[in-house]
């Protein structure tokens, strides 16, 4: 059977919940682990769509040229690849900015500052054409923990969300492939975790710990609300049976062989 190709770019944020709710829906799920020495295929033949989850790494490079990973340079030819070929694709946090990124955007270190916690974002009016994102509440609950921002979105995306501090909180490029800056997948469990490793950012910002985790635990229920209904619409659209998958004059736009193999 097909599957979707799911890449795990660290440990320590995973599939959770997200996984639970693709499988239910129907969507089998082969997972990569390039942190533990799996290889990236070249193509995605034979897969229905493309997952990439987040991770604590920068999606740019070092000043001096290093990849934020040593697998990112062929993740972003496997997100170009994806939207040429019109595979649908998920980014989540770290795996948005890699997509924007691979097509010409730009992901700095924000001057706003981390944002951490449960929080929302806004809806854009390009919202109510999207597949996905049409039967999105206005204001969307979600989690966010990230450092990073999407400074710039590639010229050919389409922006669907966005809050006052960061601006491109999620953006479709094309027809098939979608970034969100936030995080859908988290658990309880996932974010003590989170907050355990990543004390000195609370710490930062006069966090207390045990708030954190106990605000974002608070706030699951209503996290699923919202998103578990937009990965049974993933799920969907990957297995071809979303009826309403196609976007009214959408153009999708070509790729120029220099960003792509």
């Amino acid at each position: 059977m097909a599957t979707a190709l799911v890449i795990e770019n660290d440990p320590s944020d995973d599939l959770r919940r997200l996984g639970d709710w693709l499988t239910e829906a129907g969507l089998e799920l082969t997972v990569l682990r390039p942190h533990a020495g799996d290889r990236l295929p070249e193509t995605l033949d034979g897969y229905l769509a493309l997952i990439v989850l987040g991770g604590e790494q920068n999606a740019y490079p070092a000043a001096d040229g290093t990849p934020g990973a040593p697998w990112f340079p062929a993740l972003e030819g496997l997100l170009r690849k994806a939207v040429r070929h019109r595979v649908p694709t998920l980014g989540v946090c770290l795996g948005g900015q890699l997509l924007a990124i691979a097509h010409g955007g730009h992901v700095e270190r924000s001057t706003a500052g981390p944002e951490i916690g449960p929080g929302l974002v806004g809806k854009r009016d390009a919202a109510d054409n999207d597949p996905l994102f049409k039967w999105v509440p206005l204001l969307p609950d979600v989690t966010q923990w990230h450092r990073d921002e999407i400074t710039e979105l590639p010229l050919n995306a389409t922006l669907l969300a966005a809050s006052s501090r960061y601006p491109n909180q999620a953006f479709r490029i094309g027809d098939r492939a979608w970034g969100l800056q936030f995080h859908i997948e988290c658990d309880a469990d996932m974010i003590a975790d989170w907050v355990r490793a990543d004390s000195a950012t609370l710490t930062e910002l006069g966090y207390d710990p045990e708030a954190v985790v106990l605000a974002t635990a608070a706030s699951l229920a209503d996290v699923e609300e919202v998103w578990q209904p937009f990965a049974v619409r993933f799920a969907s659209l990957a297995l071809g049976t979303l009826p309403d998958a196609d976007i009214p004059n959408q153009v999708v736009g070509r790729t120029l062989p220099l960003l792509g193999q």
